[in-house]
């Protein structure tokens, strides 16, 4: 099925927080500094007096003589003040203005070296989804919050591991145990029938309607259990296969149903390159469903247009059938089990609502995807994508 869309990131991200935080403590942080530096700086200085021991005094000086000097000397001292005041404070200026820059800089660094755990658990728990829950974290790095929720996260998936295998094991022993007593029931019909007395006429057409029901049944419980081996991933007969070899195989199996509702199929771009490596029975299921659900879901005298292609990395099967125009959200949700558009699309409501579910399942297991659409002018497009095999592992059928 076609996967949701991911939300666009905030731009109020956790590490955009985290760098204002860091620039904004280191930017406070030069400033006061800066700010004692020059409360320092500007504070008065003693000039003291004192004769250098060794050189003899130097002879009196008339006072007019000495105060000229003395006034001189101040001045040059309050120039001499003045100028490092400047220089000082220039420096200062220059200072901040560089801490001003880096500091952005430096916060943004810090903050993503402490997400950087976290980056690592994010990614891998979105890489790991309902077909691959046995891969695990296991984050290294000491005994810190970010391991204990990375342990937590793992514990968690293991959890969910043991519950969804669980629930396969029900499904299948389930649709195992079940065919014991149908099959009894059928053959107890079969006796019944089979009796030398005349059969009323209602006995035998109750007998009938029970046996179809019986095999809406078997029908049901196979279905169950090519979901759950789809679910399970057991692919043993792994081999390539071709999807247009194995879609014109479907549609010659099914030729007296097509038939039988005159029905024109388009077929004429089936090629062989498009190949995939997987399970040829699950894969042979898959197609077979999906050509099985464009035969039945269609009007008398429709039409169906079945296509295998392949680009560089991926095979494709797509197939369309005509017929009203259907809801978007309900074609969304035919992926799933049990989801049936009944009289909406056909007019009838047969099938046991398995047969898409089994197609996702089946991709999915594959590495690929499903994707239903609603065509604009009417009908149904159905879209299986898998890896394209390797040529070299190319083999028939």
């Amino acid at each position: 099925m076609r996967m949701p869309r991911r939300r666009a990131p905030s731009i109020r991200t956790v590490r955009w927080r985290f760098t204002v935080l860091y620039g904004g403590m280191l930017l406070a942080s030069a400033v006061g500094l800066l700010i004692i530096t020059n409360l320092i700086g500007m504070s008065g200085t003693r000039v003291t007096e004192s004769v250098p021991l060794g050189n003899p005094p130097n002879p009196p000086m008339r006072p007019q003589v000495a105060q000229e000097l003395i006034a001189g000397l101040r001045a040059q001292l309050v120039e001499a003040q003045a100028a490092q005041s400047r220089q000082f404070l220039i420096g200062s200026a220059v200072a901040l203005a560089i801490v001003a820059v880096l500091s952005p800089l430096l916060g943004r660094v810090m903050a993503g070296r402490v997400l950087r755990p976290l980056r690592t658990i994010t990614v891998a728990t979105r890489r790991i989804s309902a077909d691959n829950l046995h891969e695990r974290l296991a984050v290294p790095g000491p005994a810190d919050e970010v391991k204990d929720l990375a342990d937590t996260i793992d514990d968690l998936l293991e959890r969910l591991a043991g519950s969804f295998a669980a629930q396969r094991r029900f499904i299948a022993d389930a649709s195992h145990e079940l065919r014991t007593p149908l099959a009894t029931m059928r053959a107890s019909l079969d006796v019944a029938i089979a009796k030398p007395d005349p059969v009323p006429a209602q006995t035998v057409a109750l007998a009938d309607r029970l046996r179809t029901e019986l095999d809406q049944i078997d029908r049901l419980l196979e279905g169950f259990l090519a979901l759950a081996r789809a679910q399970h991933g057991a692919l043993v007969d792994r081999r390539t296969v071709s999807l247009g070899r194995l879609a014109s195989a479907a549609l010659d199996a099914r030729a007296a149903d097509i038939a039988g509702k005159h029905l024109t199929v388009h077929d004429g771009d089936l090629r062989d390159d498009a190949r995939t490596r997987g399970s040829g029975t699950l894969l042979s299921r898959m197609v077979d469903n999906v050509i099985d659900n464009a035969i039945v879901h269609n009007h008398d005298r429709g039409w169906i247009r079945i296509t295998a292609t392949a680009d560089a990395e991926t095979a494709l099967l797509v197939v369309e059938t005509g017929g009203g125009v259907l809801d978007q959200a309900k074609v969304a949700r035919l992926g799933r089990p049990f989801q049936r558009l009944g009289a909406d699309r056909t007019g009838s409501d047969t099938g046991s609502g398995l047969g898409l579910s089994i197609v996702a399942a089946i991709a999915t297991a594959h590495g690929g995807s499903l994707d239903l659409d609603a065509r604009p002018e009417g009908g149904l497009r159905v879209a299986v994508s898998l890896p394209l095999a390797a040529s070299q592992e190319r083999m028939p059928v």
